[in-house]
């Protein structure tokens, strides 16, 4: 199969959004995506992108996929770490369930930590669920260690608004 990794671009948000929430049923909460196709086209190809993706797209129709297709995607952005300085992290790799098993997510992954050295960002860092061990034998097999020492913390918007609103 004719797999062909490039930039995304505006067109493919789409396609994306649709990986993005096979990711969301995938990790049991389909219900928890709520950005729209005009909020991803924005914060990744508006006037100040936030954003930088990679898509895996068929390049001539194969079998079950069609020429155009997107089987997978990356999205990554900039963090800042005091002690270390930029590194890229890695919010979403997904690879469409029909696909896997192909090394989409490979040439995906390598594609972030391309451009990672290119930008000479530090490190580059992902998180993964706790269950889901197939994620973390594919990271591992490509050379990536976990930490066990730090918690993600998180706030919610409405979190937030009580915090400020007091």
């Amino acid at each position: 199969m004719n797999v062909v990794i490039r930039r995304a671009e505006a067109r493919d948000v789409p396609q994306m959004l649709a990986l993005v929430r096979e990711l969301a049923t995938f990790e049991k909460e389909p219900e928890a995506v709520t950005v729209t196709e005009e909020q991803m086209r924005d914060a990744g190809f508006g006037e100040k992108p936030v954003w930088w993706g990679w898509v895996a797209e068929v390049g001539a129709a194969s079998g079950q996929f069609a020429s155009g297709k997107l089987l997978g995607m990356a999205v990554c952005y900039e963090r800042y770490s005091t002690w270390r300085g930029r590194c890229l992290y890695l919010e979403d790799i997904v690879v469409t369930e029909a696909a896997r098993g192909r090394r989409v997510g490979e040439r995906l992954f390598k594609a972030c930590a391309a451009f990672a050295l290119e930008q000479k960002h530090h490190h580059m860092l992902w998180q993964v669920l706790d269950w889901n061990t197939e994620a973390m034998r594919f990271y591992v097999r490509l050379g990536a260690t976990f930490d066990p020492k730090w918690v993600n913390g998180r706030m919610t918007r409405e979190d937030m608004t009580k915090l400020v609103n007091g």
